[in-house]
């Protein structure tokens, strides 16, 4: 008589230590960023935290994101690294669906192309995410360099970098709100601070990625059974 199938765990994983830790050195220094900036920006705040002060912990905050992606990338799971590279480069047509029809979905309540680990607006997140911190990475060393060589001082510099600084403060605040406050969606932080999140959540939010990772699941599970000797596969039957 064959084994019953092998019930799937409550919790299936979503990110793995590297990634956690290139999250969380990104949410550190932009807090870190965001509140020197601050009193950079705002003259009320020197009160608080000196200029000088608030300059060379901005630059160093900087260099420290820089240090840790870096060593993240060296020292962390390289093929983790690249999975999640991969799964958040290009849109699926559903994709597409998800980001250019939320609102009308949520009016009509539509239900929701199938996402895969990332979806639509998470991808977007992403890509625009990393784009202003380039931005940043280079408007923020001109604003640096310019005052020691005034060949690279541009006084366009500066209002880039504040631009880009407010664009990314909105999507921070967006993201903010869908990790602590957003019922619905409240259940991915699990997966950023503790690695996994709940199967049934998942399957709900991104069916096409729990799909694939069952699928690899059976398929491991297969794999194990044949290696196994014949005697062991099935129960012994009744006499």
């Amino acid at each position: 008589m064959a084994e019953p199938p092998v019930a799937a765990p409550a919790r299936i994983a979503r990110f793995g230590r590297s990634e956690r830790v290139a999250h969380w050195s990104l949410a550190i220094a932009f807090g870190v960023l965001a509140a020197t900036g601050a009193a950079l920006y705002f003259p009320s705040l020197a009160l608080l935290l000196p200029r000088p002060q608030a300059k060379a912990i901005h630059l160093d905050a900087a260099i420290g994101l820089g240090v840790a992606l870096v060593a993240v990338v060296v020292f962390g799971d390289r093929r983790a690294l690249r999975r999640t590279a991969r799964d958040l480069d290009g849109f699926t047509r559903d994709e597409v669906r998800f980001v250019t029809g939320a609102a009308g979905r949520a009016w009509h309540g539509e239900p929701t192309p199938p996402q895969g680990r990332f979806n639509g607006g998470q991808k977007l997140n992403a890509a625009v995410t990393l784009g202003l911190m380039v931005v940043l990475a280079a408007s923020g060393f001109l604003l640096w360099y310019g005052e020691r060589d005034t060949r690279f001082r541009f006084a366009g510099s500066v209002h880039v970098h504040d631009i880009a600084t407010m664009v990314v403060l909105l999507l921070v605040c967006g993201h903010l709100y869908l990790a602590l406050f957003n019922p619905g969606t409240r259940e991915a932080l699990d997966g950023m601070t503790r690695g996994d999140v709940d199967r049934g959540w998942a399957r709900t939010h991104h069916p096409r990625w729990v799909a694939e990772v069952e699928a690899a699941e059976a398929q491991g599970r297969a794999e194990t059974t044949s290696a196994l000797p014949a005697g062991s596969r099935t129960s012994p039957s009744a006499p």
